[in-house]
């Protein structure tokens, strides 16, 4: 198993909205939640919000066998719980574009 944290910055005036959809995927979506996860490969997943002077970050923390292919199927899937995370949470809240390169992966420097 796999670990791997990141920060995903939240748009200025968005973080209300990210609280909403995160609490709508702990309630009313927490099934299909926890059926995405599972089907994408995700064993574990820890979300924090941080707020710095330059704005608020989620920091995120998953466990799975291959991390960075968990986050390529979360950006192409069809399953209409990852579509909706992807518009609402992913575009609409961090301003990731799916259709881009992934970023670079983190170096980890301490363990």
């Amino acid at each position: 198993m796999s670990h791997y944290a990141f920060m995903a910055p939240i748009k200025s005036g968005k973080a209300a909205a990210w609280k909403q959809y995160v609490q709508e995927m702990t309630t009313s979506r927490k099934d299909e939640m926890r059926a995405s996860r599972k089907k994408l490969g995700l064993e574990k997943e820890e979300v924090w919000l941080q707020h710095t002077p330059n704005g608020d970050f989620a920091v995120v923390y998953i466990e799975a066998k291959n991390p960075g292919e968990v986050m390529q199927k979360m950006m192409t899937s069809e399953d209409p719980f990852d579509k909706w995370f992807r518009e609402k949470v992913l575009i609409e809240v961090h301003g990731m574009d799916p259709s881009a390169p992934p970023p670079p992966p983190n170096e980890e420097i301490l363990h």
